[in-house]
């Protein structure tokens, strides 16, 4: 069921941004990167845009931002849906990977509305989002909160560190 909700052209271009590394970044540009962002519906539930201040950048990683997952996590309103960006670093016994997760957010303690229009909003973001490997849907804080479930998403028994520490 599509809900006629449009994505902008602000979600479009952080999508893109944040799946296209640029191999020649200088330091300024690696520091404006996204980590982390979140997306909610406008306030007339037309349109699927940027929550506001909303995010994580790769130059607050150390400083203002220890853990980016945690921090990621806390984000997350508890009563309300969200749609997220997660830009994750990971490590296999094989290899060091950087992938994006596309996160649908719809804590069970949300309005039954808001589920609703988000869950058939979802369709729209995503067929924005082309070329995202992994997505998860989570209902509740207990579902996110250990980094070891995002781990099994990307990858399984395979990954042994994530964001840089030891699962």
């Amino acid at each position: 069921m599509a809900s006629g909700v449009k994505v902008t052209d602000e979600v479009i271009a952080v999508f893109n941004d944040m799946k296209v590394r640029k191999a020649q970044a200088n330091e300024d540009e690696k520091r404006r990167r996204k980590k982390a962002v979140l997306f909610c519906l406008s306030s007339d539930l037309k349109n699927i845009v940027l929550d506001d201040g909303k995010e994580i950048l790769q130059g607050d990683l150390g400083t203002t931002v220890q853990d980016p997952y945690q921090h990621f996590v806390k984000m997350l309103p508890p009563d309300d849906c969200r749609y997220a960006l997660y830009d994750a670093t990971y490590e296999t016994k094989e290899t060091k990977k950087e992938d994006l997760v596309f996160i649908f957010w719809a804590p069970d303690s949300a309005p039954l509305k808001s589920k609703m229009i988000y869950a058939s909003s979802k369709d729209a973001i995503k067929r924005k989002f082309e070329g995202i490997k992994h997505e998860w849907q989570v209902n509740g804080l207990e579902d996110l909160k250990d980094r070891h479930t995002l781990a099994e998403k990307l990858g399984g028994s395979s990954v042994i560190t994530l964001e840089g520490s030891p699962l």
